[in-house]
């Protein structure tokens, strides 16, 4: 085959498509078929995984172009820096399909169902690798190019990295099925259990709580400009409302005030008016870390505030897992002396919090909470052992433009589907959602506009599959892919 590598990037970047917001997802399916021939063609391991990778690359690069476009809302760094950004990033996350690559190659040749089923396999392990190592990287599973699809209710049961590998398999009857009829019959298979799936879970239905989701339309280049502080103050007030006979649960988004609650008083004071007697408030904020002088700041934690109408915080949670670059510079006097700076403004770094944890909301039940980035991260957003009634998720998507908003939304469905959970988003220029607990988005508000939601908050499912067991179930899956390949390998012989 001529021009083998310049394929593998060509479909790499065709791979990409099929993520939101285009969501082409039958060509991912083409180009992971034309990958897998590329690879078990190649004449050495070298070539097999020199092919992955240069096929994740084009992935990679063309998924996550929005990260571009967040140097555009800081002035510590040139605007250019952020291709670089995406280049580099991509240039490390492309070590992942490699592997893949070069053990579907090693292990799985010649080609047909044997190579599949390991090729399959090899991605569930290298997938989950790439959210677990170096602080971990989830964006973009394979598996959320289903989430528009009936299959993705297969996560109840394997979770997102499952689902990738059921991508593998779809693309690999694709591409050495001699009959069409093989390649429509797994297609089928998978959409047809993941629909099974969400069917006998049934629909748990809404309940009776009442809550009011605010997208104020705040850019990121108004956000931290104190000039605009009343500005935003106004809009947010404007689109809470007045209060009503039936209490409210009022979310708002990630660093939605500028204010720091606990230690200013009349900052609380000034929300708690916008607030009926019985209503409660989910609000981010920063939370200040004192020294042990108890008078010197050395820190800050990105955080998300509980507070009553009488003006009391109820509640902290602190964001666990951080945007490397973005909430804190790794390996700080080395980057910093070059010219390097994180994104957030500010001369200290965040802090992370302790991790999962279900916050009681007077009269509301109980809230999960994950701000922002850490809504991507399969398995790791719930307290199992204090499950709550639904998730929060306050973010900042002014960062990420028309390409990462609808990633963000379609990885959020994929923890309501495979928690069994509602998922609420509240983020300051969309997109703000409610999704109920089989990842449908019953209401949402698009980029750009403000806005409010009220609904009442849909119910939670009892808990999935996925969510008593977690990510030993993708690990179960591949072990089960990969003794089905051993057997049909001794049955050969």
């Amino acid at each position: 085959m001529r021009f083998p590598k310049s394929l593998a990037l060509g479909a790499g970047l065709v791979s990409a498509l099929g993520f939101a917001p285009l969501d082409l997802w039958p060509l991912t399916l083409f180009a992971f078929a034309l990958l897998m021939w590329l690879v078990v063609g190649a004449p050495d391991l070298r070539g097999a995984m020199a092919r992955g990778w240069l096929f994740g690359l084009g992935h990679f690069a063309l998924g996550m172009n929005w990260i571009a476009g967040a140097f555009r809302y800081q002035d510590a760094m040139p605007v250019w820096l952020g291709w670089v950004a995406v280049g580099a990033l991509s240039l490390y996350l492309a070590v992942y399909p490699a592997a893949a690559a070069g053990l579907a190659w090693r292990w799985g040749r010649p080609r047909g169902a044997v190579y599949v089923l390991i090729f399959a396999a090899a991605w569930i392990v290298t997938e989950y690798l790439r959210a677990v190592l170096f602080t971990g990287f989830a964006w973009n599973p394979l598996g959320v190019v289903l989430v528009m699809t009936p299959g993705d209710g297969l996560a109840k049961l394997i979770g997102t990295y499952g689902l990738s590998g059921c991508v593998i398999l779809i693309a690999g009857a694709m591409a050495y099925s001699r009959r069409v009829i093989t390649f429509t019959a797994v297609l089928a298979t998978v959409l047809l259990a993941g629909w099974l799936t969400v069917f006998a879970s049934g629909d748990p239905g809404r309940g009776d709580r009442m809550i009011r989701v605010v997208q104020p339309n705040i850019g990121q280049q108004d956000k931290h400009d104190e000039s605009f502080d009343e500005i935003n103050w106004a809009k947010l007030a404007g689109l809470t409302g007045a209060p009503g006979s039936k209490p409210r649960l009022i979310l708002w988004p990630e660093a939605a005030v500028p204010y720091f609650l606990e230690e200013e008083s009349w900052a609380r004071d000034r929300i708690a008016k916008l607030m009926g007697p019985h209503d409660a408030i989910m609000t981010g904020g920063d939370a200040i870390v004192w020294g042990k002088d108890g008078k010197s700041i050395v820190a800050a934690r990105n955080s998300l505030f509980v507070m009553t109408a009488d003006g009391e915080i109820r509640g902290r949670y602190d964001k666990a897992h951080l945007v490397p670059y973005g909430e804190y510079l790794p390996m700080r006097p080395i980057l910093s002396a070059i010219g390097l700076s994180r994104l957030v403004p500010g001369d200290m770094d965040f802090l992370p919090g302790p991790g999962p944890q279900s916050m009681p909301l007077p009269g509301f039940g109980k809230a999960g909470v994950q701000i922002c980035y850490e809504i991507i991260f399969s398995g790791a957003v719930i307290d199992a052992k204090n499950r709550p009634d639904f998730l929060f998720n306050p973010s900042n998507d002014a960062w990420f433009g028309s390409w990462g908003s609808p990633q963000f939304v379609a990885q959020a469905r994929l923890r309501a589907i495979e928690e069994g959970v509602p998922v609420v988003r509240s983020t300051p220029t969309g997109i703000s959602a409610v999704i109920d607990s089989n990842g449908r988005v019953l209401v949402s508000l698009p980029l750009g506009k403000a806005g409010f939601i009220q609904t009442n908050l849909p119910k939670a499912a009892p808990p999935t599959l996925f969510a008593r067991f977690g990510n030993i179930l993708p690990g179960v899956f591949a072990l089960t892919l990969i003794a089905f390949a051993v057997a049909l390998r001794r049955r050969a012989r």
